[in-house]
């Protein structure tokens, strides 16, 4: 039967916008998402505080343990995308099964998991942490903020997966290259540079760059990196030449790869004009062979382990030291018009939370 009450916190989760402000100009930000999360932990039972900028905070729950036992952070984001080209976006609706609306499936299906899960679990010896983070969708500050407040012996991140165990994840290097020209009056081309032609060589570089990456090293669970522009700007009106092109653009990067490596390939590219390496953050992967990856592997009934093509928090959690693996709920539409989760995924990852929690943490 379905689980009437974890349905209908998916649907109050998914009814709060909490779209991502530094995405969409004017959104409402997670604030009153995190007040919610705050106080459905606090009346069940868990020690609740918040981390981050008061306009922008994350929620660390803690069902603490008797003491003595390993403990287990469960993350998920509270921030959304935009909601563009949606029908009633903060209006959940079911369907045979599956919720749909902003954020039921990235990821307040998994986050509505976590809760429910840390609420349920009793008699450990280590503590159950749930960490609802701001800003996953852009620049991680809830995570950064959450992770130098707690730590834990083990993390699960429920960023859907398809009730697939993922112990890997690609990275990605955000970049601008910049040519200039000399400006000049259109009937006059012999005092003009063209910015926007000399880019031109750039760009065909980019994509030769991606096919090779597309035939070249490919890692066994996440498959090869990749390379693309993502955006382009120069000029300022049909009759002049340009003094200036830029183009932004992306490198998504497989365990192994470096941000140095990706700046020397960029740079080669890039020859005299300006290259600058924006945001990074490194790709993911933990040991098919770890024990919490076992443990997780046992409680899930998945033999088989997997990677995702996405940057997720876990990496982060990760590089502070925190053994990590991706689980989370089945559906479709992140970041897209139509998105759904399916609700009885969402209990299984709540089941297996509980039961990852009551093993380890024994």
């Amino acid at each position: 039967m379905p689980d009437d009450a974890l349905t209908e916190l998916v649907a109050q989760l998914v009814a709060i916008d909490s779209v991502n402000p530094e995405l969409i100009a004017g959104a409402r930000g997670e604030a009153e998402l995190a007040s919610f999360v705050a106080e459905w932990c606090r009346n069940a039972g868990l020690e609740t505080e918040l981390a981050g900028p008061n306009d922008r905070p994350s929620v660390i729950a803690v069902k603490p343990g008797t003491g003595g036992g390993r403990s287990l952070m469960l993350n998920a984001h509270l921030d959304t995308v935009g909601v563009a080209g949606m029908d009633s976006p903060f209006e959940p609706s079911v369907e045979s099964g599956r919720m749909y609306g902003r954020g039921t499936y990235d990821m307040k299906g998994g986050l509505a998991a976590i809760m429910d899960a840390a609420a349920r679990c009793e008699g450990l010896r280590g503590d159950a942490i749930v960490t609802a983070v701001a800003d996953e969708e852009l620049a991680s500050i809830g995570t950064a903020a959450v992770l130098e407040h707690t730590r834990a012996d083990a993390a699960i991140v429920v960023e859907p997966t398809e009730l697939k165990l993922a112990v890997a994840h690609k990275g990605f290097v955000g970049f601008e290259i910049e040519t200039e020209g000399v400006a000049a009056h259109g009937s006059r081309p012999h005092l003009g540079v063209d910015a926007i032609a000399k880019m031109g060589p750039i760009l065909v570089a980019l994509k030769q760059l991606e096919e090779r990456l597309q035939t070249g090293t490919r890692h066994p669970l996440v498959g090869p990196g990749s390379a693309h522009a993502s955006l382009i700007e120069g000029g300022q009106e049909f009759s002049s030449y340009p003094a200036r092109c830029l183009v932004t653009g992306e490198r998504r990067t497989i365990p192994g790869e470096t941000v140095a490596q990706v700046e020397r390939e960029l740079r080669e590219i890039a020859g005299n004009a300006e290259l600058r390496i924006g945001v990074h953050r490194d790709p993911f992967e933990i040991a098919s062979g770890h024990p919490f990856v076992q443990v997780v592997r046992r409680v899930s009934g998945e033999d088989e382990v997997g990677g995702v093509s996405y940057w997720a928090d876990s990496g982060l959690i990760a590089a502070a030291g925190i053994p990590t693996v991706l689980y989370g709920p089945i559906g479709e539409g992140a970041h897209a018009a139509v998105e759904w989760v399916d609700l009885a995924s969402v209990e299984r990852v709540r089941d297996v939370c509980v039961g990852v929690a009551s093993e380890w943490c024994a």
